[in-house]
């Protein structure tokens, strides 16, 4: 019997009480797509999914190696993670 990593996903506090999704809908079933290799379904459900892990992968390497141009460019990701987390909510929701 094969293990069902979806069974063991957190619900939406937000989609449970209010019937309305949260800007971090689908990040949970995005990330276990992009890790069993269905990239652009993980895009599909998540497009944040990608700016996310690049800025979680430069924040800790700037936390090893100290970079001068490590805090600028974390915020900087975090920026455009915002817009593009914000942008497609918007979508998601009026399209």
């Amino acid at each position: 019997m094969p293990l069902n990593l979806e069974d063991y996903m957190l619900p939406c506090l937000n989609k449970k009480l209010f019937g309305v999704e949260c800007f971090g809908c689908g990040f949970q079933r995005s990330f276990l797509n992009l890790i069993q290799g269905n990239f652009a379904e993980a895009f599909h459900l998540y497009p944040a999914i990608y700016t996310i892990l690049l800025m979680l992968i430069f924040a800790l390497l700037q936390w090893r190696f100290k970079f001068s141009f490590g805090k600028k460019t974390i915020i900087f990701l975090a920026i455009i993670n915002a817009v593009i987390i914000v942008g497609s909510y918007f979508i998601k929701m009026y399209s």
